[in-house]
């Protein structure tokens, strides 16, 4: 079963939305994602990700300025949902493995 995980870190101030999304991608289980709503894009917040393990997907358009999708890189069944999720908003900024197996 996919889990959506909500950080709305749009009114949060440095470094809190960074340490906030580290320590709720290290508690998704299998099917699970973060959808993390920020007002600035969280650069610093995609090498951590990366060296962690996990994809994102970056988008801006949605309710905040920017919507990010964090999920296990070799999640198959959070991958497809995320996507969709992805799809709704206009416009990818960044992203890192969205689309392999």
């Amino acid at each position: 079963m996919v889990r959506e995980h909500l950080l709305d870190a749009v009114e949060m101030e440095p470094p809190e939305p960074l340490v906030r999304a580290l320590e709720m991608v290290e508690n998704l289980g299998k099917g699970d994602y973060l959808r993390m709503r920020h007002r600035l894009e969280p650069c610093l917040l995609y090498d951590n990700l990366k060296k962690r393990g996990f994809s994102f997907i970056t988008c801006s358009g949605g309710d905040a300025a920017y919507e990010i999708f964090i999920w296990r890189e070799a999640d198959a069944e959070a991958r497809p949902v995320v996507q969709a999720q992805a799809d709704k908003l206009d416009k990818i900024v960044s992203c890192v493995n969205p689309t392999d197996p």
